[in-house]
Order: structure tokens, then C-alpha cells, then sequence
């Protein structure tokens, strides 16, 4: 894959950056709080899609340039009146390429993803932040699903999501009356993973990210996909997934690296084979 995508000019740039097993991901349109345009959010597909089938990577860290995580999709660009009107089905054509792919790309690529979490999070940025596998906030980070405010229904997954993270009645706050949450209440929610001072931010995101990327990979990646599938099927169903899982696992280098750890009384040193 591409490890230095990105999208130029004044209208912003996603950036897909190596950093030994970890990519790091920058939304970087400080401007507009990093508010996605169409070919930002074709570059976040490139790089999620790249990153699913690159073997060498063990983790995914998403973060916002400048003091904000991500303002959503820039519906206003996307509707500028002196532009030209898109043809009827526009909608439903596009998004499931585009914000909707990112969403279901970072639930189900097998490697762990963590957001941090500045400033805004707002509309698609939120979602993207609560589909990751864990989110990490500054306190003074802020959640906020704008949708009905802004005179349309909500998308990129925040009626799946939301719901499932912190039930159906505080899912309604958000999205029905546009309740802004902060990321400390979000954390007792748990709508997201951990609350943090802002200074902190980086450093406890940074230590995280460093604990997954050093994990059995593919158990990780594994277990990440049972929880995906549990969603939706019966305890049966999900005890069966997990036997195949187990069986995949079982015959990892990892598995045979932990036994052995735990033979010898040390910690083990996983490679995320």
C-alpha cells in the first residue's frame, strides 16, 4: 500500500503514514475542523483498504490535525448552492462507496484501531470515532450528532452504533434532540474508552496503541470479529464462530509464543504471527 497518501490543496488531505507496525492516520483540514470532503474521504477508504491487507501492520491510530478531531462530512461544500445539482439517487449511490465504507472498514479490518479524540467530533466524525475499537478523548472533547438539527436523518452507521454502545434511550438524546455529550460523560456512558486530561491525550493514546500493536495480532483481529459477528447472531451461532476463530488461532506462532511464556513465568514477545 501507499504509506505517504494523501490529498493536496487548501481543500485538505488525509495522510497514511508508517510508523514500524502501526499506521497512523491524520485528518488534516484544521481550517474547517476537519471537516471531510469527497476526496478526503476516498483517500481514508485507499488507506483502510490498503491497511486490511498489509500483513506487516499490527495497528491503526486515526487523529484530527490542529485542536478538533473531525466536523463530519462538509455537507456545505457538498450542497453549495452555486454548484451543480446532483441527479436524483445521488445519495444512494455514493455514500455506501464512501463515509458509509469507512465505517465498515474500521469495524471489520483485523487490526485494532485507535482514535484519539480532540476538540469536535461531530456527525460522521463521531461515528468514526465510536466505530474504532477504542477512543480515547481529552476531556474537553465534545460528541455531537447534528443530523436532525441540520433538517436531515442520520447516517454513517450512528443509528447501529449508538444504540448498541449506550442504549436506546440516551441514543435518542443524541440523535432525536441533538444532545451534545462531553467526552467525560461519553466515558461514563461508555460511548467511548477513556477520558483523559488534554495534555495527556497523546501520551495515553500513544501507550495504547504501543500495548495493541505489541499483541497477537491475529487473535486480536479475531476476537475483533467474533464481537462484530456476536452483534447479530444467537449464542449458538456466536460460540460456533468462536470454535473457528480458536481453531485459527491455535495454529498461530503467537499462540505457541504465549504457551511458552507462560511456561517460563515471563512476559511473551509477540511478533503478530
Amino acid at each position: 500500500m501507499n504509506h505517504e497518501a494523501d490529498t493536496a490543496g487548501a481543500e485538505g488531505s488525509v495522510t497514511a503514514r508508517r510508523d514500524g507496525a502501526v499506521l497512523r492516520i491524520t485528518l488534516d483540514r484544521p481550517a474547517r475542523r476537519n471537516a471531510l470532503t469527497h476526496l478526503m474521504i476516498e483517500a481514508l477508504v485507499d488507506a483502510l483498504t490498503g491497511a486490511a491487507a498489509d500483513d506487516s501492520l499490527r495497528a491503526i491510530h486515526i487523529g484530527g490535525a490542529g485542536d478538533d478531531f473531525c466536523a463530519g462530512a462538509d455537507w456545505v461544500a457538498a450542497n453549495d448552492p452555486g454548484g451543480q445539482r446532483p441527479r436524483a439517487g445521488d445519495l444512494v449511490r455514493r455514500i455506501p462507496l464512501a463515509a458509509h465504507r469507512v465505517i465498515e472498514l474500521v469495524t471489520s479490518v483485523q487490526l485494532p484501531v485507535v482514535c484519539s479524540v480532540r476538540g469536535w467530533a461531530v456527525g460522521f466524525g463521531c461515528n468514526l470515532a465510536l466505530a474504532a475499537d477504542f477512543a480515547v478523548a481529552a476531556e474537553d472533547a465534545v460528541f455531537w450528532e447534528p443530523f436532525v438539527d441540520r433538517g436531515f436523518s442520520p447516517d454513517s452507521g450512528s443509528t447501529w452504533l449508538l444504540p448498541r454502545l449506550v442504549g436506546v434511550a440516551r441514543a435518542r438524546r443524541m440523535l432525536l434532540l441533538g444532545e451534545k455529550v462531553g467526552a467525560t460523560d461519553a466515558a461514563d456512558w461508555g460511548l467511548i474508552h477513556q477520558a483523559v486530561p488534554g495534555p495527556d491525550l497523546n501520551d495515553t493514546a500513544g501507550k495504547l496503541v504501543e500495548r495493541l500493536a505489541g499483541g497477537p495480532t491475529a487473535a486480536i483481529g479475531l476476537a475483533k470479529q467474533a464481537l462484530g459477528f456476536g452483534q447479530h447472531a444467537t449464542l449458538g451461532q456466536a460460540m460456533t464462530q468462536e470454535l473457528f476463530n480458536l481453531e485459527l488461532s491455535c495454529r498461530t506462532g503467537d499462540f505457541k509464543e504465549g504457551l511458552e511464556a507462560f511456561r517460563q513465568r515471563r512476559a511473551p514477545r509477540f511478533e503478530g504471527r
